[in-house]
């Protein structure tokens, strides 16, 4: 009896196995190239506010845009974060959301339409996080380049119709001040019109209705404090708010890559525009949050860009993210 049941079983198990292949090949194979990533925010509690990171989307840089460093190195570091890409070095291009509680802030707008359709999704991931544009009472911007000011509107129209927009007073005149083109070298005239004329069209719909507003050094907005951290532009600002526990500092473009510029925080980049003063600045104000422990808030580390910055030497840094928590 027992041989029996023995049979039995063992005819069963074939059969469900035989069973189980036939049904694992009558599966449609799903291509893996068009599964899109779904995580486009992501909401971190600091003290009394919540700050939500909005991904516009990644973008790749040539390593030949590092400044002041060989390109044997610039591999050579790369191939250490294992970040060396036939296509070059992906970057992210990050806003934030902040909740203080009394006004709802974004620092940067991304990019909108400016630089193709694989960038541009600030505004769909700000309304999956939960919140609406008309919601949006203020915008902080570190600096006018388009990868910065372009989401704040679309085809004349802004995409957070009731916000005021903020910006530098050095960095409005740089680039909205007509006079200004007389001390651009003539080898970059034509990238600097370019440049102001998205600006232009990306702040017109707020210029129009008297929504667009210019700080200097001290101000304070919306609990905000103003840091000039001048150098990629001539009127980069970051921004620090302080919470009940800690600090979180909103740094912008002071540094573009987690390993290169780490590494060698020495090694300017193609896109500042006083390379020698960003470089200065970048040092400065790494030390200061290595020493301090800021919670840093940038837009072009991997996303969701926030973490903190450490240093055993005082030389060279790493980045040190956030943990994930649900």
């Amino acid at each position: 009896m027992k041989k029996c049941l023995f049979v039995i079983s063992t005819s069963v198990a074939i059969l469900s196995s035989a069973t189980f292949a036939q049904t694992q090949k009558s599966l449609p194979i799903i291509d893996i190239e068009q599964q899109p990533q779904v995580a486009g925010f992501y909401q971190h509690q600091l003290g009394s506010i919540q700050i939500t990171a909005l991904l516009d989307g990644t973008n790749f840089m040539s390593p030949t845009l590092f400044q002041n460093i060989s390109q044997d190195k610039v591999h050579e570091i790369l191939k250490k974060y294992h970040a060396d890409q036939a296509k070059g070095v992906q970057t992210s291009i990050n806003a934030f959301l902040v909740n203080t509680g009394s006004a709802l802030v974004l620092v940067d707008s991304g990019t909108a339409d400016c630089f193709g359709a694989h960038l541009g999704s600030v505004l769909k991931n700000l309304k999956a996080s939960g919140y609406k544009p008309e919601q949006v009472d203020t915008i902080l911007l570190t600096h006018l380049h388009p990868d910065h000011v372009c989401g704040v509107s679309k085809n004349g129209v802004a995409n957070f119709p009731n916000a005021t927009i903020y910006v530098s007073k050095d960095e409005a005149d740089y680039w909205l001040n007509p006079k200004q083109s007389k001390s651009i070298p003539k080898d970059k005239l034509e990238n600097y019109f370019g440049t102001v004329k998205t600006i232009k069209a990306a702040i017109a719909p707020y210029q129009a209705k008297k929504q667009f507003k210019i700080f200097k050094l001290g101000d304070k907005i919306k609990g905000f404090e103003v840091i000039n951290t001048s150098g990629h532009t001539p009127g980069h600002f970051s921004y620090k708010f302080k919470t009940t526990d800690q600090d979180i500092v909103f740094i912008g473009d002071i540094v573009h890559s987690h390993t290169v510029q780490f590494d060698r925080p020495e090694t300017a980049i193609e896109y500042d525009i006083d390379p020698q003063q960003a470089v200065q600045t970048r040092l400065k104000q790494f030390s200061d949050y290595a020493k301090n422990g800021q919670t840093i808030a940038a837009p072009h580390l991997p996303f969701p860009g926030i973490g903190h910055i450490y240093s055993a030497d005082g030389q060279s840094y790493q980045w040190i993210p956030i943990h994930f928590k649900d």
